[in-house]
């Protein structure tokens, strides 16, 4: 047997190991320095090592470590593992490709699969890999599956940048000729139906299960009228059997209520026919209306504000009365008008400020 190797490094006293010791959150590396220092204090190397989870040689290869780089060279270190298939220009490259979507005519799919990847991947790169592989990729990239949302195919991209660019000049064109005295309130407003075929929410179950959600197939069904001043934090509401003008003019009398005395309101809302100033349509004198680009429901936070009631008060649920929609229709907006912070939260979108 060979003589024991030697501590030669003068940096540390078994005592200021031990104190350093204490300090580290590694805990193999803990278990290294209190051998080191055992050693330090004359103990049996044998015992030093059976005492801290090793072996004689593997402690002697540790004191190597540490002759050379001192207390950092008992620092754990991990395999650097297989070499990647996919270098990062050829990552970058996938995910350039899973976000641009595929190509119908081209790929044969009308959206990306793992499989239909795997494919993809080996023709470009010459890389064989599993779908789980391609699965743990994407993951990597921070790519997960969502519920796509639907828009209409007249959108037009263009008209919302431009709509948040322009916005307060927009509100300071639709105020002109208006006397105003005290401040302007940011609204926004909208409609939704509620009713007893209603939607269904994500819940929390094992992994492979297919949960179960009650959902009426009868049509019954009434609409929420509402709006909600980020701002302020407040709102205002009116639950109708129809979606006409008339209803809406009960929802701006309502609105108009609601704003702060003295302050005039800029109504957000879409280009629903009820929405358009008419002979009909009754606007107060504390409210201008201010139309969105067609078919930008997204820029309306009144949509986050009705998923975010649908999901958590109007669904999972069965209504046997028209009655018993109102009551829940009634008591969802109040369970968000007594939550200031949760409007803020939903409705504020920075490009939605003006001065006035």
């Amino acid at each position: 047997m060979g003589a024991p190797v030697g501590i030669t490094r003068t940096d540390f006293t078994s005592g200021e190991l031990r104190a350093l010791s204490g300090r580290c959150s590694d805990g193999a590396q803990v278990r290294r320095i209190l051998a080191v220092a055992m050693v330090l204090e004359g103990r049996d190397r044998t015992q030093a090592a059976e005492l801290n989870g090793m072996d004689r040689q593997t402690l002697r290869d540790w004191i190597h470590r540490y002759n050379a780089g001192s207390v950092e060279g008992l620092v754990s270190r991990r395999s650097p593992g297989r070499t990647r298939a996919l270098n990062s220009l050829q990552q970058a490259q996938l995910l350039e490709l899973v976000l641009a979507g595929p190509d119908p005519e081209i790929n044969g799919v009308v959206r990306w699969r793992c499989v239909d990847l795997q494919a993809e991947v080996e023709r470009r790169f010459g890389v064989k890999a599993h779908g789980h592989t391609v699965a743990r990729w994407l993951n990597e990239l921070g790519l997960t599956r969502l519920q796509p949302r639907p828009y209409h195919p007249r959108k037009d991209p263009l008209a919302e940048t431009e709509f948040k660019k322009k916005f307060s000049d927009l509100v300071k064109a639709a105020l002109s000729g208006t006397a105003l005295s005290g401040p302007v309130e940011i609204w926004f407003q909208d409609e939704a139906r509620v009713g007893q075929k209603g939607g269904h929410a994500y819940i929390w179950a094992p992994v492979g299960s297919r949960p179960l959600m009650v959902r009426d197939n009868r049509h019954v069904s009434t609409y929420i009228f509402g709006a909600i001043c980020p701002g302020r934090a407040v709102g205002a509401a009116m639950i109708m059997p129809y979606a006409n003008t008339e209803a809406m003019n009960e929802h701006l009398k309502e609105i108009s209520l609601t704003v702060a005395p003295g302050a005039h309101a800029i109504l957000v809302c879409d280009g629903a026919g009820w929405h358009q100033r008419g002979v009909k349509l009754q606007v107060p004198g504390n409210i201008t209306l201010l139309s969105l680009p067609p078919y930008s429901p997204e820029l309306n936070p009144m949509e986050n504000v009705w998923d975010y009631l649908r999901q958590n008060k109007l669904c999972a649920l069965v209504w046997d009365k028209y009655e018993d929609i109102l009551d829940a229709c009634q008591s969802a907006w109040h369970f968000l008008v007594n939550d200031p912070d949760r409007i803020r939260s939903i409705g504020s979108r920075d490009w939605a400020c003006v001065n006035v």
